[in-house]
């Protein structure tokens, strides 16, 4: 599958991961992390919105790290690749 882009050239998806790749060859890392310490139930609605709005099957997502503090709060990392931002 080949696609025209905005310059009239044609680019296939192996074209764009290696521009991807490239371009942030120099980050070393690809994700994108946002930790969070949250009740509960603030958690799992938060960890529910990102999921929601990055689906697994196009950005990756998925709880990294999790665990459980004192009082009842989560701390929980989620990771996603910025593949279609």
């Amino acid at each position: 599958m080949s696609v025209k882009g905005a310059s009239g050239k044609t680019t296939t998806p192996g074209d764009i991961a290696r521009r991807f790749r490239a371009k942030n060859a120099t980050r070393g890392d690809f994700w994108r992390r946002e930790t969070f310490t949250l009740p509960r139930m603030e958690a799992r609605a938060r960890a529910r919105e990102w999921f929601d709005r990055y689906p697994k099957a196009a950005y990756m997502t998925e709880i990294e790290f999790w665990r459980e503090l004192d009082d009842d709060r989560i701390e929980f990392t989620i990771r996603r690749l910025p593949s279609a931002d």
